[in-house]
């Protein structure tokens, strides 16, 4: 567990459900900003929650409109306190190839490009934002990725920009994290309250 975590998994924990039972948090950023990596040790934190990475629910042709899918599949039975149940996009096959199911737990991570857009926000108990620039993300993700990548990122980096003037995400955060060497330090985002 990252220790250093610990007062923003006390936090969440103490929040009232958003959605339904379910407290819902989005972790939201640029491509490459270390989201997946943070989401996964937030959920370590919180004692093994789980966590939903809306590169499950984008696809190739819809890499940002996802939200009518991630609506039906997830937020309307969350809502309800029944089990969701979406489907998983293969990004080497370009189709839908299994469907996962998530049950109404107390707490549930959504990570992604996005994560915090508009049609999600009235679901969140708390939005974090990683915080780090769109230039060093998106160089970061190429080096991840390598060069046999790079004609998708040629097209994603258009596509992220015209999301995020569309629908931001960072005024909305209620914390920032900022990655360091020696772990996270989260601070309050432009819409949150110390």
């Amino acid at each position: 567990m990252d220790h250093g975590l610990a007062p923003l998994a006390a936090r969440l924990h103490a929040a009232p459900p958003s959605c339904g039972p379910v407290r819902l948090v989005a972790v939201d950023g640029h491509a490459g900003s270390g989201k997946s990596t943070f989401a996964d040790r937030l959920a370590d934190a919180l004692g093994g929650v789980p966590v939903v990475h809306t590169d499950d629910l984008a696809t190739h042709e819809e890499l940002f409109a996802w939200s009518e899918r991630f609506g039906a599949q997830i937020l309307g039975p969350l809502s309800r306190g029944e089990t969701a149940h979406y489907g998983v996009y293969d990004w080497v096959r370009g189709e839908f190839t299994e469907e996962r199911a998530l049950a109404p737990a107390p707490l549930v991570l959504v990570e992604g490009v996005g994560a915090g857009r508009r049609a999600l926000r009235p679901f969140l108990t708390c939005l974090l934002w990683m915080e780090l620039t769109r230039e060093d993300s998106w160089e970061r993700g190429q080096l991840r990725d390598g060069p046999g990548l790079s004609g998708f990122w040629s097209g994603w980096i258009p596509a992220e920009r015209a999301h995020f003037a569309a629908d931001a995400s960072r005024p909305y955060a209620d914390f920032l994290v900022h990655q360091g060497q020696m772990g996270y330090e989260v601070v309050v985002g432009p819409s949150g309250t110390p």
